[in-house]
């Protein structure tokens, strides 16, 4: 238990960026969890490409919020653009051979 004027202040603080922290660790957790259940439904091209600007737009904010690194998030979001551009590749129509 802290005993100063200070580190009580300091508690109260650090709780309160612990609630900020967890929030949006979970929002972007979450994001992905919907991420995925979007790639391996395997027929949603069109619903991966939505699901992706939301994700994108979620790890954007949460390195803003310095919850994650930003390298992180850039990362996180190269990865999955290039499963959802893999995806559309695979159930896109066929070319035609001229």
């Amino acid at each position: 238990m802290p005993n100063t004027k200070s580190a009580k202040k300091a508690l109260r603080g650090s709780a309160k960026k612990r609630k900020h922290n967890i929030f949006w660790k979970d929002k972007y957790k979450a994001s992905i969890k919907s991420m995925k259940a979007s790639l391996a439904s395997s027929n949603g091209g069109e619903v991966s490409k939505d699901q992706m600007q939301v994700l994108q737009g979620v790890l954007d904010k949460a390195s803003k919020e310095k919850v994650i690194h930003k390298n992180k998030a850039n990362r996180l979001k190269s990865r999955y653009a290039r499963k959802v551009s893999a995806l559309s590749k695979t159930t896109g129509k066929p070319k035609k051979n001229a």
